[in-house]
């Protein structure tokens, strides 16, 4: 897809070009740098806290004897009751990015239903390729079932949620989840997931938006697949688009930009999901490209996308629920 600037909303222009200049076409060996974060940035994104939260880091022992550090989230004051608990998974082409940097969305959906949130600290495809991060996230997954109780949230309301790559690990996360049938999953948010590595439909195919394009999404497949890149041994929890078989999977609420690369991914899994009985909410979002939320958080089309995704969660705490097995 040829993304003509007037094709783009109004409102998204300016900053998208702007940052479609720094971020534009990156190779495999531009994403192992990663993003153009200056320190100072980074350690004010890794530092803050929102107000009213409080932050706790939480430590994980992997198998290999290494250490998952899992940061989680909740109400300075007190609930009046137990609410959902969430694994929050972020995003950055499952190659950069960082657990903290995405705490600011987390205030809307702890303040509107008490909610925990666990966001973990996985590894990138720049320290260790597929399966690595969804390890982490299992992992991750694992201890938040474990440990609500003493979290102060609800056992039968774990969900998964994260945007871009975040969505793909979501996905491919409680695809995991229900094939081992150890964790019950009472709902999910794949927001613009990541999730199909062949880049084959008309979306991605010679995309060129800002943010993210077919390039870069070449190089970030090739990077999180390692070996696998290229070939028809990739599985679906690597690339959950790979998935045949969409029954049982939770209920589902995700949105897109109808320009951006991930678009027809994220309308085919919709249309699976639902083919399979699976309860989904869904909005496609005009002139809107990958990230657009974050990247003019203050545009109408932002705005818009945030209340669905913050009334869908309320509305889910509301209404889902999944005993654990």
């Amino acid at each position: 897809m040829q993304v003509r600037r007037d094709m783009i909303d109004p409102e998204l222009r300016r900053r998208g070009a702007l940052m479609g200049r720094m971020l534009a076409a990156r190779s495999e060996e531009q994403l192992r740098r990663g993003m153009s974060v200056p320190a100072v940035v980074d350690t004010w994104l890794r530092g803050r806290v929102p107000r009213g939260l409080t932050r706790d880091i939480e430590l994980v022992t992997r198998p290999d004897g290494s250490t998952l550090r899992l940061f989680v989230y909740r109400s300075a004051a007190p609930t009046p009751e137990p609410g959902p608990a969430l694994l929050w998974i972020h995003g950055g082409g499952y190659a950069t990015g960082a657990a903290e940097y995405e705490a600011s969305g987390f205030r809307a959906l702890i303040g509107g239903s008490g909610a925990v949130v666990v966001t973990p600290d996985y590894r990138l495809s720049t320290e260790a390729p597929y399966p690595a991060a969804l390890d982490d996230c299992y992992a991750a997954l694992r201890w938040l079932r474990e440990n609500a109780d003493r979290l102060g949230a609800r056992t039968d309301q774990i969900a998964v949620g994260g945007a871009s790559a975040g969505g793909g690990l979501t996905a491919a996360t409680t695809l995991l989840a229900r094939d081992r049938g150890e964790i019950a999953v009472a709902f999910q948010m794949p927001i613009y997931p990541m999730i199909d590595d062949r880049g084959d439909n008309d979306s991605t195919r010679d995309n060129d938006a800002p943010i993210w394009d077919a390039v870069t999404n070449r190089s970030a497949w090739r990077m999180y697949l390692g070996d696998l890149a290229g070939t028809d041994d990739v599985p679906a929890y690597a690339a959950p688009a790979r998935a045949t078989d969409y029954a049982g999977l939770p209920p589902t609420m995700t949105y897109v930009g109808d320009i951006e690369a991930f678009r027809d991914e994220t309308v085919r899994y919709v249309e699976n999901l639902r083919a399979a009985g699976v309860p989904v909410e869904f909005r496609e979002f005009p002139g809107a490209y990958h990230g657009f939320d974050a990247i003019v958080p203050k545009a109408a089309v932002s705005l818009a996308a945030r209340a669905f995704r913050d009334q869908w969660f309320g509305y889910a705490a509301r209404t889902f629920v999944a005993p654990q097995p």
